[in-house]
């Protein structure tokens, strides 16, 4: 699971209580495609906390809850559809 926050103090305060809890947790800058002053990058926490757990410290910290799926399977790739050669033709003109 993954927090996200916009104020580093309350990325470290959860970073602080779910170490102290016996979570393992890691506090990382989230770069957007886009934002070029590094100010503006929100903090991200990750840890493998229950969610429920990080849930409740997102809420007392303004943050939002991101799911993360580790090792996520590739997408699905179908051959490509047989074609026909030419146009089909609907009428015959006799």
């Amino acid at each position: 699971m993954r927090g996200i926050f916009f104020d580093e103090d309350a990325a470290r305060d959860v970073e602080r209580q779910l170490a102290a809890d016996g979570y393992e947790v890691e506090v990382a800058r989230e770069r957007y495609a886009g934002e070029d002053d590094d100010e503006d990058h929100p903090w991200a926490v990750l840890t493998d906390a229950p969610a429920i757990v990080l849930e409740l410290l997102v809420d007392q910290h303004d943050g939002w809850l991101d799911d993360v799926v580790p090792d996520a399977a590739p997408p699905l790739v179908l051959p490509p559809a047989a074609l026909p050669d030419s146009p089909k033709r609907l009428h015959r003109n006799e």
